[in-house]
């Protein structure tokens, strides 16, 4: 398994399977940030993510739908994707660091728990989701 370092990041996949792209964690950043590239674009999240929604998820104790959306569009109630934009989470709002790309959190960040075997992450072509391990 890769180190999840900018030198050896994950290679992961969006839960339908449909999308490569690489993650990694850069903890001298201020904050520390999970850098997510996706061809030629860069998604940043807070790195506090990871923690925060494994906790978010347990305290669910069953599976979560994802629901991923762009920063423009509403993230549905009860989803991974409105729970990282809520003012009701640990940051008190967006985990998504870069402006006009703080969407996604439920598309990108759900596989990295998946590969740190915190969670488990559906893999269909439409309306995935997880939980806590």
């Amino acid at each position: 398994m890769a180190s999840g370092s900018k030198e050896d990041p994950w290679v992961l996949k969006t839960p339908p399977g449909s999308s490569e792209y690489t993650m990694y964690k850069d903890e001298a950043a201020e904050p520390a940030v999970l850098v997510c590239q996706v061809g030629s674009t860069t998604l940043t999240y807070d790195l506090r993510a990871i923690g925060d929604l494994h906790a978010w998820l347990s305290e669910q104790g069953d599976w979560v739908p994802l629901g991923a959306a762009d920063e423009k569009k509403p993230a549905a109630e009860g989803t991974v994707e409105a729970w990282a934009r809520s003012p009701e989470n640990p940051l008190g709002g967006w985990y998504g660091l870069r402006k006009g790309y703080r969407g996604r959190f439920g598309m990108y960040v759900p596989p990295v728990l998946e590969v740190l075997g915190l969670a488990e992450v559906s893999h269909d072509a439409r309306n995935n989701r997880m939980r806590a391990i």
